[in-house]
């Protein structure tokens, strides 16, 4: 790995690891002292390694750094120490020698860490700002740009969140099997927000964002390798973002536009992802039950089958009415819509586009734009100059420009 990059790489696999560590260690009470802690290990690495270069192991580096901060931060805080000693009776958690960055250790941290912060006590929204935070070690400017917001925004929202988890003396251990099953279904979905945001992202800088898609698959392989956690619906969501990561390299265009479905070089797709997407999707189905995130697997697996295959189109949009009887959400109606096109043709698929009467949602807009496109190209110019109107970012309003100039430039017959 180039050197330059050494520091902002580790920051991403280890800023997480390091405070969930620490956090355990002293409870969630005093976690910004654990993030404090853990940004100042990473400063102390840019001031030293350009100049001493780069230790032979950085991250025990890191690690070791972290506990000598630590140990500091417990030697001059004198009031810290008081109110310990005063409301611990083992105050020996305090000591920085026993502080263990374990692979173990760091997993058990930030799986108990990941079901603290979806507490039902704390708002969904507040639980994907903390688990961005503390889980994904993102700044508050990316965070505010993942919710479209502002920075003060976001940071109240973090504090509001924070202070719940203080008041309902939430604390970093795995809850009990009745609790578990209970809170794992949120767990899941927040895991599955970070996937998506980085899959399509509406920030105005990156409609792509991989590394979020890497920290969600991570998150996800904690819940996997617990015998608490790994079930049906772990696996079911697994297989569901190993077969979209399996298209990650193929759905951007070298600048920056998003290629989509019918476009993409599928000489890109990552053949190891499909066979994991694959494996876990067995391994959903030995239970007797079925997920809106297995179906979703399901028709994401036959994505990756050949279109030549006569099966494909139809087994898909059979897909589509189960997943739509149990999710009826706008964003599922639209996909259906677009396998509906696939067996029926463009003509029908208009027709039962009507049904929707989504004419403020841009991806309604562009969806009847693509099925105008064989018919008439007029109404799909409309449809795409109204669909602009509707975009929550620059990105996406340029995409939309993009095809308008591409169907503009359509020699006539």
């Amino acid at each position: 790995m180039n050197e330059s990059n050494i520091i902002p790489h580790l920051f991403k696999t280890e800023y997480s690891k390091m405070v969930s560590v620490l956090t355990r260690s002293f409870g969630l009470e005093y976690i910004e002292t654990a993030e404090d802690i853990v940004s100042e290990t990473f400063l102390s690495a840019l001031d030293s390694w350009p100049y001493k270069g780069t230790p032979a192991n950085p991250t025990a580096w890191l690690y070791t750094v972290a506990k000598n901060k630590l140990k500091n931060h417990l030697a001059r805080n004198h009031t810290f120490n008081k109110i310990a000693a005063g409301q611990l009776n083992d105050t020996s958690r305090f000591d920085e020698t026993g502080i263990d960055f374990s692979d173990k250790n760091i997993s058990d941290s930030q799986l108990q860490m990941l079901f603290a912060i979806c507490h039902p006590a704390v708002s969904p929204e507040a639980q994907v700002c903390l688990a961005l935070r503390i889980l994904c070690g993102l700044g508050l400017n990316e965070i505010a740009d993942a919710f479209l917001s502002n920075k003060e925004t976001i940071h109240k929202r973090l504090q509001r969140a924070k202070e719940k988890l203080y008041s309902e003396k939430i604390k970093i251990e795995m809850p009990g099997d009745k609790e578990i099953s209970e809170r794992l279904n949120a767990v899941v979905q927040t895991i599955y927000f970070l996937f998506s945001e980085g899959y399509y992202s509406e920030s105005n800088n990156s409609i792509v964002r991989k590394e979020l898609c890497v920290e969600a698959l991570n998150l996800a392989y904690l819940l996997l390798n617990n015998p608490l956690t790994n079930n049906h619906t772990t696996n079911a969501v697994m297989s569901l973002m190993c077969f979209h990561a399996s298209r990650l390299e193929a759905r951007q265009s070298e600048d920056g536009n998003i290629v989509l479905y019918d476009d993409q070089d599928r000489t890109l797709w990552d053949t190891e992802f499909i066979e994991k997407g694959f494996y876990y999707l067995q391994q959903a189905s030995q239970w007797e039950i079925t997920s809106p995130f297995y179906i979703e697997a399901s028709i994401a697996y036959w994505h990756t089958v050949d279109n030549s295959n006569p099966d494909k189109w139809t087994s898909i949009l059979k897909l589509y009415d189960v997943l739509l009887s149990a999710n009826h959400s706008p964003i599922v109606a639209l996909n259906r819509i677009w396998a509906f096109s696939k067996v029926y043709g463009n003509g029908p698929a208009i027709a039962e586009a009507g049904k929707l009467n989504l004419y403020t949602n841009h991806f309604y807009l562009v969806l009847l734009a693509e099925l105008y496109k064989q018919v008439n190209l007029d109404k799909s110019n409309e449809y795409l100059t109204k669909a602009q109107l509707f975009c929550k970012t620059d990105a996406e309003r340029a995409i939309i420009q993009k095809k308008i100039d591409n169907l503009n430039t359509r020699p006539t017959v």
